[in-house]
């Protein structure tokens, strides 16, 4: 049976989907943005500081569900500009810890509120977590 899982300390989704699903030891955390959670504005002064926004609410999701980014398996990186992914990749170097789960990065035509980037993640569970 799955179950939704959700974060106050993360941004709130921005239409019809939960933050997260626990479907067995897996969890699924929906496209972050970057939403400023205690403000509710968007983050989009640099794709750096827009990158760690998203992966600050993917995080801070997680932690619900009492996991980490160390579970992280796949993560799936949307952008809507390519010059912007070598300075999201910095961000996402040292946000994410090694080894690096599987990724792909996707370049899209636009994003939820105007946003630079989204990003998604699967993570792995034990059992009793």
């Amino acid at each position: 049976m799955a179950q939704t899982v959700s974060s106050s300390d993360a941004a709130a989704p921005v239409a019809a989907y939960s933050q997260a699903v626990r479907a067995g030891d897996f969890l699924f955390v929906s496209g972050q943005i970057p939403i400023d959670p205690a403000t509710g504005h968007l983050l989009s002064e640099s794709i750096h500081a827009a990158t760690n926004q998203s992966l600050a609410n993917v995080a801070r999701i997680l932690e619900s569900a009492g996991a980490s980014l160390n579970q992280v398996v796949k993560a799936t990186v949307f952008l809507i500009d390519s010059d912007d992914y070598a300075e999201m990749d910095a961000a996402y170097r040292e946000a994410m810890p090694q080894p690096f789960p599987a990724r792909e990065a996707v370049f899209v035509a636009g994003l939820p509120k105007g946003a630079r980037v989204e990003i998604s993640v699967i993570a792995h569970l034990s059992p009793t977590d």
